[in-house]
C-alpha cells in the first residue's frame, strides 16, 4: 500500500518511514502542507496507485494542519489519519469535522498507528467503496426518525430538511444505529460493523464519531450512551 506520510521533522519521517516500509508499505514524504496537496494530484506520481491513506501531522511549517484536512478532503476520498500532541475532545472533534478518518494521539504506540493505518484503509474494501453501499445489511431505502432522515442509497442526513455533511464512518455509524431505532448496540458490534475490526483501542474512536455526530445533528440526545453497554438511537416518544 502507498501511503503519504506529512511530517515537516526529517528525523521523525525518516525514523517512521523505515518502520512503516518493514512493514510492506511504500511511503511518499511530504515534508509540508503544500507538498501533501501536490502529492495527492494523480499527475504528480504518473502511473502509480493512489495513496490508500494519508498520515497527517497537524505542526506543519507553512500552514495550519486542520487546514491541509480541508484541503485534501477536496481533493481525494483516501483515508486521513491525523497524528497530533493535542489530546482534547473538541480538537479531535475538529479534526473528524473537517474530514478526517482517524485522529491519534503523540506519544503513541508503533502497534498502535499500525493498527489503525490498517483498520482505516479497510474503508476502500469492496463493500465500502460504492457510494451506496453502508453497514451491512442496510437497506435501500431512507430512514425516518423523527426529524432526521437517513438516505442510504446517497448516503445523505437531512435534519429537518437541511443537509448535514458527515464523514464516511460518521454515516456508517449512524445508519448502523438508525436501522434499528431503541435497540442498544454493543461497542464491540459497532466497532466490528462500522470499523471492520475487533482492536480494542478503537474504542475512543467510537466515542469521538459519537461525540461528532451529535454535535453536527445539534440533537445531543438522539444517541444515548448505555454505561457498560454501547450507545443507542432513541426514538421520538422514547
Amino acid at each position: 500500500m502507498r501511503l503519504l506520510l506529512v511530517e515537516d521533522d526529517n528525523h521523525v519521517a525518516a525514523a517512521l518511514s523505515a518502520v512503516l516500509a518493514r512493514h510492506g508499505f511504500d511511503v511518499v514524504h511530504a515534508r509540508n502542507g503544500e507538498e501533501a496537496l501536490r502529492a495527492v494530484l494523480p499527475a504528480t506520481h504518473p502511473g502509480k496507485p493512489p495513496f490508500g491513506v494519508v498520515l497527517l501531522d497537524l505542526g506543519l511549517p507553512d500552514q495550519d494542519g486542520y487546514q491541509v484536512c480541508g484541503k485534501l478532503r477536496k481533493l481525494t476520498s483516501t483515508p486521513v489519519i491525523m497524528v497530533t500532541a493535542r489530546a482534547d475532545i473538541r480538537s479531535r472533534i475538529h479534526g473528524l469535522n473537517l474530514g478526517a478518518d482517524d485522529y491519534v494521539v503523540k506519544p503513541y504506540d508503533t502497534g498502535e498507528l499500525l493498527a489503525r493505518i490498517h483498520a482505516v484503509a479497510r474503508r476502500t474494501s469492496a463493500g465500502d467503496e460504492s457510494p451506496a453501499s453502508g453497514p451491512a445489511g442496510a437497506a435501500d431505502e431512507a430512514l425516518r426518525l423523527g426529524g432526521v432522515t437517513v438516505e442510504l442509497p446517497t448516503r445523505r442526513v437531512r435534519v429537518d430538511g437541511e443537509t448535514v455533511q458527515l464523514t464516511r464512518k460518521e454515516f456508517d455509524l449512524l445508519a448502523l444505529l438508525a436501522q434499528r431505532p431503541g435497540v442498544v448496540f454493543r461497542r464491540e458490534q459497532i466497532i466490528s460493523e462500522v470499523w471492520h475490526t475487533s482492536w480494542e483501542g478503537t474504542g475512543r474512536t467510537l466515542e469521538v464519531h459519537v461525540a461528532s455526530l451529535r454535535s453536527k445533528l445539534k440533537m445531543p440526545a438522539l444517541i444515548e450512551t448505555v454505561r457498560g453497554v454501547g450507545y443507542r438511537l432513541v426514538t421520538p416518544g422514547d
